[in-house]
């Protein structure tokens, strides 16, 4: 399972250097030309979870993997990713061109009335392509164009230019239509079962009485993914032969397992902390789980 790629890990990758300011500014900020950071000897595009955002504007055929979906598109194409979903693009053009803008969510908070997931492009569920036309892409290539000229001045406000820059190519997607041909990627029941494992295993290691575990069921997990729980269900079971919420109780178990041999916690605080409401229905999962009730097992 591939983690959480960081803004660290992408300067690393990518560049082998990172900027002096990475860790000081919340809202960092920084636009790049695709052709200066793929093809021949630069790193692949893993699918993964990114924790900032990213904009692009892809010239020429690509198939975008984003969640359970892929998206193939043939011209010119402007998508956004969040932290939320985890994303690869596959390049079907041997030398593409383009333009990308990566930032944290602190970086447009200040012009935001409210939070950026609500925006179209960048809720989960919706479709965060949109397919430009020549005067679209002349359009866009204009924002990122002075995007570049600004990140490299010495202007003091060169970020409230920069946030105005990014707020204007939103706010012109948004007179957009988004890119609705979606098909479903052959591999896509392994897809979203990565995904749906990554969700799991986010939400562990527990290591406060406090901290709870809220993602409980089939139906819980779908909502986040944005799919049918049926769907999750069926590419989890023809994926791992197991019914999601085998994978779920099996570990759920576990993590019980390691609290109660490593922690002094009560068996009120571990059932608690694992989502349930009642310690007896605790014991009962846990007895139905390992054959031992937990005190026998922590015994």
């Amino acid at each position: 399972m591939t983690k959480t790629e960081t803004l660290e890990d992408f300067y690393k990758k990518k560049f082998n250097w990172m900027p002096d300011n990475l860790k000081k500014d919340i809202g960092h900020f920084n636009v790049f030309r695709t052709e200066d950071c793929v093809g021949p000897g630069k790193a692949p595009v893993q699918y993964s979870r990114r924790d900032f955002y990213k904009i692009s504007m892809f010239r020429g055929r690509n198939i975008y993997h984003y969640a359970d979906k892929s998206l193939e598109v043939s011209g010119t194409t402007l998508i956004f990713f969040n932290p939320s979903v985890p994303y690869t693009v596959e390049s079907l053009t041997e030398q593409p061109t383009g333009y990308f803008c990566i930032f944290k969510e602190g970086f447009l908070t200040e012009r935001l009335r409210s939070n950026i997931r609500e925006l179209p492009m960048f809720a989960i569920g919706n479709t965060p392509s949109y397919v430009l036309n020549e005067a679209n892409d002349k359009y866009i290539s204009g924002i990122f164009e002075k995007m570049l000229e600004e990140i490299s001045s010495d202007y003091m406000y060169k970020y409230d230019l920069l946030r105005n820059y990014t707020m204007e190519m939103i706010l012109y997607a948004m007179k957009i239509q988004p890119t609705e041909t979606l098909y479903q990627h052959s591999d896509a029941n392994a897809r979203i079962t990565t995904v749906f494992t990554e969700l799991l295993e986010r939400q562990f290691p527990i290591e406060s009485p406090s901290q709870r575990f809220t993602l409980r069921s089939a139906r819980d997990f779908a909502e986040q993914l944005s799919v049918h729980v049926n769907h999750l269900n069926r590419a989890i079971r023809l994926t791992t032969g197991k019914s999601t919420t085998d994978h779920i109780g099996e570990r759920l178990a576990s993590e019980a397992k390691a609290l109660l041999k490593h922690t002094n916690w009560n068996i009120a605080e571990i059932s608690y902390c694992l989502g349930f409401e009642e310690p007896s229905h605790f014991s009962n999962f846990f007895k139905k789980q390992t054959n031992l009730t937990p005190s026998a097992f922590r015994s």
